[in-house]
């Protein structure tokens, strides 16, 4: 494999592409895109999002302290692009792109209803990096819809059609290579013990939040 010295940037692709839903004091609401998120934590359930200050959405975090993560999907790619190049200020992005809003149960602010999978989620640190301000945040409350819950009661994110974001582009999730653990289960004595323990106590943990 031949490699060659690449120039600076993001290049720890794909992320997940979500809308983050905020609200001020004066009871505006904004809802952007963030490609910059993720779980930092399992116990308590924490989650990251890093915004560049200039953002309306950046405002409305930093004054209330919460948020709201939207999972995104196939069917909201288009209003995933609008909400990240387009600014609260100019338009409401809500209406614009008919996105429903529905109440958060722990925190005061919107969560998109057609969103699969909406995370309340509470700041307990803000820390200026550069560019961008890294919010971490405790998950409050986790809001799923049933729709994609299987027969056992988990949830399925390859039925949701979940969306990533890759170097510009907005993408679909491709096949499944594996499961957790598989690597090294035994060939034809099921699921490895110390994987499927690993796996339940975060589940258990999840199911906590």
């Amino acid at each position: 494999m031949s490699k060659v010295t690449w120039r600076p940037g993001n290049m720890l692709y794909p992320l997940p592409a979500v809308l983050v839903t905020s609200k001020n004091a004066a009871g505006e609401e904004d809802v952007c895109t963030v490609a910059w998120a993720g779980t930092v934590c399992s116990d308590p359930v924490m989650v990251s999002i890093s915004l560049r200050p200039s953002r309306r959405s950046y405002d409305f975090i930093h004054e209330s302290g919460v948020f709201v993560i939207n999972v995104t999907t196939e069917t909201l790619v288009h209003a995933t692009d609008f909400c990240g190049v387009r600014s609260g200020r100019d338009v409401d992005k809500f209406a614009a792109e008919k996105l429903e809003k529905e109440p958060a149960e722990k925190v005061d602010c919107p969560m998109l209803a057609a969103a699969p999978v909406n995370l309340e989620c509470r700041v307990v640190s803000e820390t200026a990096l550069g560019s961008h301000v890294m919010f971490v945040a405790e998950v409050l409350a986790v809001h799923v819809d049933a729709t994609f819950l299987d027969e056992k009661g988990r949830f399925d994110f390859a039925a949701c059609r979940p969306l990533v974001y890759c170097h510009g582009e907005y993408r679909a999730i491709g096949k499944k290579l594996g499961s957790f653990g598989y690597s090294v289960r035994k060939k034809g004595k099921g699921p490895n013990k110390a994987a499927v323990k690993a796996k339940r106590g975060n589940e258990r943990k999840e199911k906590r939040v």
